[in-house]
């Protein structure tokens, strides 16, 4: 029952936060230009930086928020059930990626852009939208690798690996060996 509860929370707590790395994407990314034709809106310059810039607002935010998980989620595992916290990192990052580009493409907290017009063409920014899809695995990868690279310091750390044989010398003590063979 605790493994439940664990897990759901820690889905719930990543779901709210890619409420807010949303919000934070929107407010970060620019807008590409797009220009209104009469096929409908279409993308000004198709060699924009801004989906580029857009792609890598959205990785930074999300990698950032899912390192902070991975070593808050570690922090609180050490109290025993950490393979709950763990899945919970997984699930929950894929949920607050998907709920982050969700969000930060549907609302549009950024700067007001320059908008121009002559000779009868408006531009007009266009909608934030993730067009490298794999970057919403940053999240859960970063958390998850974080929280396993933390998990094997502690354990080498604690490992009776580190002082093999017991701490002693396997080949006994060198006080009374004589170098020179006499």
């Amino acid at each position: 029952m605790r493994h439940a509860r664990d897990f759901a929370v820690t889905v719930l707590v990543l779901g709210v936060l890619g409420v807010v790395a949303g919000v934070l994407w929107s407010m970060l990314a620019p807008r590409p230009p797009y220009v209104m034709t009469g096929q409908g809106p279409l993308l000004a310059d198709p060699s924009t930086q801004a989906l580029i810039a857009g792609d890598g607002l959205y990785a930074l935010v999300t990698g950032v928020i899912g390192l902070a998980c991975g070593a808050v989620g570690y922090t609180l595992s050490r109290r025993g059930r950490p393979l709950a916290i763990v899945v919970g990192l997984a699930t929950g990052g894929l949920l607050g990626a998907y709920l982050a580009t969700l969000i930060g493409g549907t609302i549009n907290l950024a700067p007001a852009p320059v908008m121009a017009s002559g000779n009868s063409v408006s531009l007009f920014p266009g909608p934030l939208a993730l067009t490298a899809k794999g970057f919403m695995f940053a999240w859960p990868t970063l958390a998850v690798g974080l929280f396993f690279a933390l998990e094997g310091i502690a354990g080498y750390r604690d490992s009776p690996l580190r002082t093999p044989f017991g701490g002693q010398d396997p080949y006994g003590p060198l006080s009374g060996y004589d170098i020179s063979g006499r």
